[in-house]
């Protein structure tokens, strides 16, 4: 009896800090425009249903190519949405992919072609005019097509590739492609396990004091816990692509979706 009367109470559970930011982070993208349109119009109106002032934080999560058929025009928007972002509109961080990385690998190396073209890359070879080889190709000829991408590769668009981030933080909550490696400070993580870490990082307690915003493992519902949010719900095949807004209170969920695209 005494000791339930004197039972210390439990403190209330602080909220989250988003450092004073309205935040939007996204999903994987995968080539699919129509849907990063849509989502962004929702996102927008979301906003401006909220009635704040100070421009918002869109945070992309990286895998804006491949898969889909309109990585280029994917990227040509990021571009365009870079630009918005030095008018002041809102701020703009854009995190690098694995598929990004797959596509600047090639740009090196044309070894790099016959693994990137198995998970989605020669779509993004189509979207920019170039056919990938067909068949068990020899070498020559993916360096014929590395060269060709190379001339039809906008250098705008690879002057972006190049600086994405790999890590961006904001108050409790850190955001990455892939997910971190537990056990490890932010400042040790390295970009492989950034970039493409799954199953140690999904089935294990990261140890950061932050919720780690990640994409990378697409997921039918998104996932919304106390170690990590997964917004990545496979928009290039379930047709929805996914963000999550974060400002101090509950996770917000904001979806746009439609029929695949042929």
């Amino acid at each position: 009896m005494f000791k339930t009367l004197f039972r210390p109470k439990q403190q209330p559970r602080r909220a989250p800090s988003t450092e004073g930011h309205v935040l939007y982070a996204v999903g994987d993208v995968h080539g699919r425009l129509d849907l990063l349109d849509g989502l962004i119009t929702r996102m927008t109106e979301d906003y401006q249903a909220l009635g704040r002032s100070e421009p918002p934080v869109l945070i992309m999560l990286g895998d804006y190519i491949d898969r889909g058929a309109q990585s280029a025009q994917v990227i040509d928007r990021l571009i365009a949405l870079q630009g918005q972002a030095r008018e002041g509109r809102f701020i703009l961080r854009a995190l690098m992919g694995n598929h990004e990385e797959t596509l600047l690998h090639f740009l090196d190396d044309p070894q790099a072609g016959p693994s990137w073209v198995e998970y989605g890359g020669g779509q993004t070879l189509d979207s920019y005019g170039v056919r990938p080889p067909v068949g068990r190709a020899e070498p020559e000829a993916w360096e014929q097509t590395r060269q060709a991408f190379r001339a039809a590769f906008p250098p705008e668009h690879e002057a972006f590739l190049r600086q994405l981030e790999l890590v961006v933080s904001y108050g409790d909550y850190v955001f990455v492609h892939a997910g971190v490696r537990p056990g490890l400070p932010l400042e040790r993580q390295t970009a492989a396990d950034l970039l493409w870490i799954r199953n140690d990082f999904l089935d294990h307690p990261h140890g950061l004091k932050a919720t780690v915003v990640h994409g990378h493992t697409p997921v039918e519902d998104v996932y919304v816990g106390r170690q990590r949010i997964n917004v990545d719900t496979g928009a290039y095949a379930t047709g929805v692509l996914t963000a999550v807004r974060l400002d101090g209170g509950e996770p917000s969920i904001i979806q746009f979706g439609k029929a695949r695209a042929a």
